[in-house]
């Protein structure tokens, strides 16, 4: 009889998940996740890396004074959140993650910033709503690239549905 395999992420009791990726697929990850910490502690002026991350919240070309307010009184609240979140899933991925449960808060951190690594990844792929991952030839010159964001959304989306139980 054959197994199943597990998914990537699932609830395994009340208020508990379990990743269930290989050591590779977890360093990884945890090395993107300081890759972020880096860059969203040391933002570049010119860098559009984090646009998505830090959204305008007004989008016509008048409002750009109100969009630049919003900014200047939310983007510290909004760094800050994310910093946070990376500390505590820094704190549960440096104890390794095969055989420990995570609770719901850690599974919800570790949701928010895979999530903004992949953000930032989509930024630079130029990623949009109606993009075909299979498109995208073997030799293109980011196929790698691609190849890391389509993962990232996989654990997403698996993270997702086992938040949802």
């Amino acid at each position: 009889m054959a197994r199943k395999p597990k998914p990537p992420v699932e609830r395994v009791g009340h208020d508990k998940y379990s990743i269930n990726l290989d050591l590779e697929e977890v360093d990884l990850i945890h090395r993107l996740m300081g890759e972020l910490r880096q860059l969203l502690n040391e933002p570049q002026d010119d860098d559009n890396r984090l646009r998505r991350l830090f959204p305008a919240a007004y989008h016509q070309p008048g409002d750009r004074e109100l969009d630049e307010e919003y900014q200047r009184l939310m983007h510290e609240d909004l760094l800050e959140s994310r910093l946070k979140g990376l500390d505590l899933v820094d704190e549960f991925m440096a104890g390794g993650l095969h055989h420990q449960r995570l609770t719901q808060a850690e599974l919800l951190a570790f949701v928010q910033a895979l999530n903004s690594v992949r953000l930032v990844l989509g930024t630079i792929l130029d990623v949009s709503e109606d993009h075909d991952f299979g498109e995208v030839a073997d030799d293109h010159p980011l196929v790698g690239e691609y190849q890391l964001y389509d993962f990232l959304s996989w654990v997403l989306d698996w993270s997702v549905r086992a938040l949802q139980g």
